[in-house]
């Protein structure tokens, strides 16, 4: 049986490579993806406790007729680079730490949910990607996080969550997003063994979240995929672009740390028009992350293992949680 299997993926492996050598000329792919984060690989069902998101990345837009909508936005548009839209929708899911307690946890963070869609424009180069995204959505009841949070406790064992009266009350979200990845490579060709290092600066500003952030993301292994590291539910973090999306076999391990100022987090200071419960929050913040990624021709799946230091003043504890991505280019 153990042969059967090692056969089969030997013969999955050989055929991606040669998909991969009939099409590796091609322009860079549409590619859908699939996130999912939480905090169960720590035993825990706090802070924040879960998050999913599907998304959408279109192929290489040059043949765009109407090319306008580009010069809007600062450093995208630029001669020799190729230029993509993304959309996505996700849900965020925040608790405090005792979720069996039905009054307001004056020391710890409010309920909270956020749900929202996500339109990017992406200028990408083999060293360079320019990120913007704009973010509508509604964090409050109508994000429906207490009825998503309640629902999945049903279906696992854990504590029920009795709390969600006192979550954040309804507001619209706005939010603008700017980011940008440099990709640093050991070698121009991205065959065999090979590390690159990919540093990031950008920030936010809405009545979400107004921040600046940079941070750097190590990869090492064999045959690098040639997009801009693992991405994660946050502002900016469809970070699985590239020229092309599909290549060969490819394995490699990750590292990530990525650093914030944070002058405004609704999740934290609470609604922005309304009276609601509220923490003192931390301005500095700084996130670790460490995973693995596997890519199989047209298929990628990876899977982080994300710290954050506590984003809170009275927090008790820092943060952990596992982050899982799929995605499929076409």
């Amino acid at each position: 049986m153990r042969r059967k299997i090692v056969l089969l993926l030997l013969m999955m492996i050989l055929l991606t490579c040669v998909s991969y050598s009939q099409t590796q000329e091609k322009d860079r792919s549409g590619t859908f993806s699939l996130y999912f984060e939480n905090d169960t690989v720590a035993g825990t069902d706090r802070c924040f406790t879960g998050g999913a998101k599907l998304g959408w990345m279109s192929k290489d837009l040059k043949n765009y007729k109407e090319k306008k909508i580009w010069r809007w936005f600062p450093f995208v548009d630029k001669p020799g680079f190729q230029h993509t839209f993304a959309f996505s929708l996700g849900m965020n899911i925040y608790t405090p730490d005792d979720i069996s307690r039905t009054d307001i946890i004056e020391d710890d963070r409010p309920y909270a949910g956020f749900l929202y869609l996500a339109a990017g424009i992406h200028n990408i180069s083999r060293r360079i990607l320019d990120s913007w995204e704009f973010y509508i959505g509604i964090v409050g009841p109508h994000s429906y996080a207490e009825q998503t949070q309640k629902f999945i406790h049903t279906i696992i064992t854990g504590v029920y969550p009795e709390g969600w009266d006192n979550q954040l009350k309804d507001e619209l979200a706005l939010q603008l997003i700017y980011e940008r990845k440099w990709k640093f490579p050991s070698s121009d060709s991205r065959e065999g063994l090979g590390f690159d290092a990919i540093p990031h600066l950008g920030g936010g500003l809405g009545n979400v979240y107004i921040y600046t952030s940079t941070g750097v993301q190590v990869r090492l292994g064999w045959n690098l995929p040639e997009d801009f590291g693992f991405p994660l539910i946050r502002p900016g973090g469809d970070a699985s672009l590239g020229l092309n999306t599909r290549g060969p076999f490819s394995v490699y391990a990750f590292a990530a740390l990525d650093g914030k100022v944070v002058l405004r987090n609704i999740f934290l200071d609470g609604n922005t028009f309304q009276d609601s419960h509220s923490v003192d929050k931390n301005p500095f913040t700084l996130d670790l992350i460490t995973g693995i990624g596997i890519r199989m021709g047209r298929f990628n799946i990876s899977y982080a293992y994300v710290f954050w230091t506590k984003k809170f003043k009275t927090e008790t504890r820092n943060q952990v949680f596992g982050a899982l991505n799929f995605s499929y280019s076409y």
